[in-house]
């Protein structure tokens, strides 16, 4: 007697309850991120939040070529994000657009007339002698002490790695971070071949309280210098804007908020421009890890000899030097004795990233780029609010359409459609949330547009898999081996198409810029959930559904009925009749 068949495992579709909760614990956990994440509705972008958007277009110095390139124009959008950031600005967008255009885009809630002076004008470094300096302190609390020694202070200037020589200290960040202080970092000069060795200067690991300035600053600026607030970022953002609108035979009080102190400055003895390049490198020869290099031309290289050999020769604070980024310094080191040859290093504990940021923003200060203004739009709150409501009507109105034909076409199955729509729906919802405050995806109106369109996608993949259940049924099949049986064919349909669909939203997004990718973001994102979504949970529901009677019986409700799907005579559920016997006397 032969043994039995063994019965097939039962598979992941022959327990589709299990694959119902695993989609329903999912679409929980997200919601509970969002939740304790405290996002719970999308950010909106400038076209339906309202805000402020410019158009900045990048033109070359005269007598520089080719200036308008890629690393120059990503460097420049690193620095007018810090500005943007300094308007205390937490949803700011600033991104290339094409080969010459920097797109800002500033939600409402910020003063337009700032926000196009903060990003409009080209940054400035420069290079100016300390005169005096307090350490920052809150308004009103009690009278600072001197100013800090030669090393205490930030790093800034760059240059070649050659031989070493002088030496004042510097901090490292292109970035202030507040309270934090970068010690023991040296600015070295980098002798020629000819030159003869100047004095040189090792960091100290602590400040080390000044001498008595050789000169004391006027009396006017010290009052100035007592009277900066530098304690609070709103209060630095005045004192740069002040600082920047100075000329630069012009003293100015400005903050250095990674020291810790506020400094009085003499008149511009070098500009930034006057570098011809920065970079961050590994130090192979002197083991110091990274370091950030830089040269001057032969006028910075001259001028910055010429004011090193100076104010080496006199007592602190006045033996500092500040390095000055849009008003703001960004290093205030002190200098032991004359930097010639045109080129220096900053050394001392630097990561990777340090000495990128530092670079770049020495480079910056270099750049031989300035930037008109194209165009400025500004959307009002109102403006935005009506369109983010168009957005929405017209969405529910599509909505509404799919549902009316799911209804009268498909009946009883349209519950299924429905029920899809929702789940869809509520993904895309919670993953745009958290999308905001993780990446800074911001919902604009191509957005919503694009999700308009998903639901025509989405409804699609539920009508291509309900035709092949119904053709299995018009070939005689019972609704259940129906369903298993229509479903492999409707797979594959289903991927194909919303493979296409996919492959168009990340062709669109990588080819375009600005509020276009938003649509071709969204577009992507609602495709990947309808495979999510028709695989996790429309077939398993409708496997569910085919067991119970009212679906499995062809209830003219159903969406199965058998006149309806032109069935004659109807398809029972019981054995199929065999064929009749033949009558032995006709025989």
């Amino acid at each position: 007697m032969a043994a039995p068949k063994k019965g097939r495992k039962p598979s992941a579709q022959g327990k589709p309850g299990r694959t119902l909760v695993l989609i329903l614990i999912a679409i929980v956990a997200l919601t509970g991120g969002m939740f304790l994440s405290g996002h719970t509705t999308p950010r909106l972008g400038i076209d339906l939040a309202g805000g402020t958007s410019i158009t900045l277009k990048a033109k070359s110095e005269p007598g520089q070529k080719n200036a308008v390139n890629k690393t120059n124009m990503e460097t420049a959008v690193g620095i007018i994000e810090r500005r943007v950031n300094g308007l205390g600005v937490s949803e700011a967008e600033v991104q290339t657009q094409g080969n010459d255009n920097i797109i800002v885009n500033i939600p409402r809630g910020t003063n337009e007339k700032t926000a196009r002076e903060q990003v409009g004008t080209t940054a400035k470094l420069s290079f100016r002698p300390v005169l005096n300096g307090l350490p920052i302190t809150d308004p009103g609390s009690a009278s600072p002490s001197p100013s800090p020694s030669a090393s205490s202070g930030k790093d800034e200037k760059d240059g070649k790695d050659d031989d070493k020589s002088a030496a004042p200290t510097a901090s490292s960040s292109a970035e202030p971070s507040d309270g934090a202080t970068n010690q023991g970092r040296a600015l070295t000069g980098a002798l020629a071949a000819d030159a003869t060795p100047s004095a040189s200067a090792s960091p100290s690991a602590e400040p080390s309280a000044p001498a008595t300035p050789a000169a004391p600053a006027p009396t006017g600026l010290d009052k100035q210098l007592e009277a900066l607030d530098c304690s609070t970022r709103e209060a630095r953002l005045a004192a740069s804007d002040k600082a920047r609108a100075a000329k630069p035979e012009d003293p100015v009080v400005a903050c250095d908020p990674d020291s810790q102190f506020k400094y009085s400055l003499g008149p511009v003895a070098v500009e930034g421009k006057q570098i011809s390049d920065a970079e961050a490198t590994i130090d192979t020869q002197g083991a110091s890890g990274w370091i950030v290099t830089m040269d001057f031309d032969k006028k910075g290289s001259d001028q910055f000899g010429t004011i090193t050999s100076e104010i080496s020769k006199k007592a602190a604070p006045q033996n500092q030097f500040a390095i000055v980024l849009d008003g703001e310094i960004a290093s205030a080191p002190s200098v032991n004795g004359p930097i010639t040859g045109g080129n220096a290093q900053i050394s001392g504990s630097f990561t990777q990233e340090e000495a990128t940021n530092l670079a770049n923003m020495l480079s910056y200060g270099a750049l031989p780029l300035t930037f008109e203004e194209q165009s400025v739009t500004t959307v009002t709150a109102a403006l935005g609010g009506e369109q983010l409501e168009a957005g929405l009507i017209a969405g529910a109105i599509g909505l509404a359409l799919v549902v009316i034909y799911l209804v009268v076409y498909y009946r009883g199955l349209s519950l299924v459609a429905i029920a899809s729509l929702l789940v869809s729906a509520a993904l895309t919802y919670v993953i745009m949330a958290l999308l905001g405050p993780a990446i800074g995806f911001a919902l604009n109106l191509p957005a919503v547009c694009g999700a308009i369109v998903a639901i025509g996608i989405t409804a699609d993949s539920f009508i291509v898999f309900f035709e092949r259940v119904r053709d299995e049924i018009r070939e005689g099949r019972s609704l259940r081996p129906a369903v298993e049986r229509g479903w492999p064919r409707a797979r594959r349909t289903i991927l194909v198409s919303d493979f296409v669909s996919f492959l168009a939203a990340a062709v669109l997004f990588v080819v375009t810029v600005g509020k276009v990718q938003g649509f071709a973001f969204t577009l992507g994102l609602t495709t990947l959930l309808d495979v999510v979504v028709v695989f996790f949970f429309t077939k398993p529901l409708l496997t569910l559904l085919a067991r119970t009677k009212f679906f499995a019986d062809g209830h003219p409700w159903s969406g199965f009925d058998p006149k309806r799907l032109g069935i004659t005579p109807p398809i029972r559920r019981g054995r199929r009749p065999s064929a009749p016997l033949t009558d032995p006397k006709e025989a």
